[in-house]
């Protein structure tokens, strides 16, 4: 039997509707911006494996770090316990984060770093006997699976089956270009009419909405609204974190600090499964107490695992060096040149740019579902060129491993043209 043949027995995949779905490609091998089927097809890896991949597949660096570190100490409880690889992780996320944040938490993903940072916002007022139980979400946001992350996502098709079940969130506007003052009064209008303990933002960037952009300026105000009224705000940087929007994080840009920062996916350079949240002084401070109960009840049995720590460390070195830093650069520069080159296009709603994402929305004489035809055709024609793309509906987007070649990056654009004249 193919690899392919014994997956359709045994497994069950993300987001697939197995019935309907086509067989997924088995992927034998992967090195640097390129992965290979089993029947040795070669593609380019333009998402870097759902975000989380910015330095390119099999990274020696990082793969020399895990070794090393588990023929030292793969893996010891971190309840009671503390080990040298979770504190330099610390010291070092410390030092590059903005400023107010100061207490480090280890989880397992993007959604469980969420939702140890929802779960803080709730408690934290519940350790000072205040009752604030709503969250404040974008509409159309995304931030995980499990169910707090799940009830803070806005794009109904992942939640429907769950409505009911919810903690309380209220959704605003995102203050894209020409919305900002509607995003903020309904941000004002939703603290005056609920008890709310925190707002949870992808800042400056939705991503599974397709890349939907705005600007630091509207995310500061909004957080200054927050403090204002008290309430605890909350950046869903799995996605935009460590160097994508072109600065380490997308929270470098804005002039306003949030009081939590979920981070995941590219910490470890797409290598083993960790998740942060992270916290100011003052949020920390409200579960410090005599009283066992106002504790953060929470964890995981591989909660700051060594092995990962030190793929962590591996990769923010590998981010803070000068090539990488040149490479986001680059791949910047070439998005933005893509962009003034497609952006009239006749097919061609709109085309934007942040640091290395790139998003473009095609013309379509129906409305695009996210799994939708256009997407299906878009996706299936990438793929048999040897480009991974997946659009969201019909926006197709790039965000590529650092790594990426400027030949490599040129196929890419191409491929997308070709699809571009092909809907």
């Amino acid at each position: 039997m193919t690899l392919t043949e014994k997956d359709s027995q045994y497994l069950w995949h993300p987001y697939t509707q197995h019935k309907t779905s086509q067989t997924p490609i088995a992927i034998s091998r992967g090195e640097g911006a390129l992965l290979w089927d089993e029947n040795n097809k070669e593609y380019i890896d333009a998402i870097a494996s759902w975000w989380v991949n910015p330095f390119g597949h099999s990274n020696k660096f990082i793969a020399d770090a895990i070794y090393k570190q588990l023929t030292t100490l793969e893996h010891v409880l971190f309840g009671g316990f503390t080990h040298e690889p979770a504190i330099k992780v610390a010291e070092k996320l410390i030092e590059i984060l903005p400023k107010n944040q100061q207490k480090i938490f280890f989880s397992d993903n993007g959604s469980t770093a969420v939702e140890v940072a929802i779960k803080v916002a709730l408690q934290y007022f519940f350790n000072k006997n205040e009752k604030r139980t709503t969250i404040i979400a974008f509409e159309n946001a995304f931030h995980g699976d499990t169910f707090a992350a799940m009830a803070a996502s806005g794009i109904s098709f992942y939640t429907q089956a769950f409505q009911g079940m919810f903690i309380d969130v209220v959704r605003i506007p995102v203050p894209v270009k020409g919305q900002e003052e509607a995003s903020f009064q309904a941000l004002k209008n939703v603290i005056k009419t609920h008890n709310c303990a925190g707002f949870i933002f992808e800042p400056l960037v939705q991503g599974a909405a397709g890349m939907v952009m705005y600007e630091p300026e509207a995310l500061a105000k909004l957080i200054q609204i927050c403090k204002e009224n008290k309430v605890l705000t909350i950046a869903d940087e799995v996605m935009t974190g460590f160097g994508k929007t072109g600065k380490t994080f997308a929270m470098d840009y804005v002039s306003e600090d949030p009081d939590m920062i979920c981070l995941s996916k590219a910490l470890t350079g797409g290598t083993i499964p960790m998740a942060i949240t992270t916290f100011t002084q003052d949020v920390f401070d409200a579960f410090y107490d005599d009283d066992i109960n106002k504790a953060l009840f929470h964890g995981h049995t591989f909660t700051a695992n060594p092995t990962g720590c030190a793929a962590a460390l591996a990769s923010i070195d590998l981010l803070q060096t000068d090539e990488m830093q040149a490479n986001i650069e680059r791949i910047n520069k070439s998005h933005l040149a893509f962009q003034q080159k497609i952006e009239n296009h006749a097919k061609v709603i709109t085309a934007r740019t942040l640091g290395v994402i790139f998003a473009v929305e095609i013309k379509s004489d129906a409305e695009e579902r996210y799994y939708g035809s256009m997407r299906t055709k878009l996706y299936n024609f990438f793929i048999d060129k040897g480009v991974i793309l997946r659009p969201v509906g019909n926006i197709v987007y790039i965000l590529p491993p650092y790594i990426m070649t400027d030949e490599q990056l040129q196929k890419v654009y191409k491929t997308i043209e070709e699809a571009i004249e092909m809907v």
